[in-house]
């Protein structure tokens, strides 16, 4: 049995979910999500706890096990606590502003590179140089920080760009380094 699936998923207080057969929807003080699983898997809410049960032990059912728990346990923290991503810049002169609702980066380029955020996102630039991605749905947090980062991912020469918090990014020498080598 996969360790991941059988383990249940605690519901807060505060959570109020509703399963109907393979259609799932959770709803917390910071939203509601809802989703629509795989025939394959059972899912029964006994007391404050989700459980998910599988068919059988073919391939796919399996495979779809601790994917279904994970999924459902990433809307009940969504709906209950929220995610967040946190970037950081680096290099001279590369900086984020909030303007509105609109993240305006300037990262080297010509003109600001604006970016709007998707529904159920939100943004927060502390300083110039540090960005936190909000929202309830943990995919499209990711989805969105990965869309920023995108835009100037961290360079291996000087380590400029847009980079995860946390993230490291192997330094190169550089051509000066060859020449000595050879």
């Amino acid at each position: 049995m996969s360790r991941i699936g059988k383990m249940p998923i605690p519901v807060p207080a505060g959570v109020e979910v509703k399963i109907d057969g393979t259609k799932v929807s959770v709803k917390g003080k910071m939203g509601e999500l809802s989703g629509e699983f795989s025939p394959l898997m059972t899912i029964k809410q006994e007391g404050e706890e989700i459980i998910i049960t599988r068919a059988n032990d073919e391939r796919e059912a399996r495979s779809l096990h601790g994917l279904t728990r994970s999924l459902i346990h990433n809307m009940v923290v969504g709906v209950s606590e929220g995610f967040e991503k946190k970037l950081e810049i680096q290099g001279v002169g590369y900086r984020a502003a909030l303007k509105g609702k609109t993240l305006e980066l300037q990262v080297g380029y010509s003109h600001p590179v604006n970016i709007e955020p998707r529904e159920g996102i939100t943004f927060e630039v502390p300083d110039a140089t540090h960005i936190t991605v909000k929202g309830i749905d943990k995919q499209v947090v990711g989805q969105m920080a990965a869309e920023i980062r995108e835009q100037r991912p961290p360079e291996p020469y000087k380590g400029k760009g847009i980079r995860y918090e946390g993230e490291y990014v192997r330094r190169k020498l550089g051509k000066a380094a060859g020449a000595a080598e050879g």
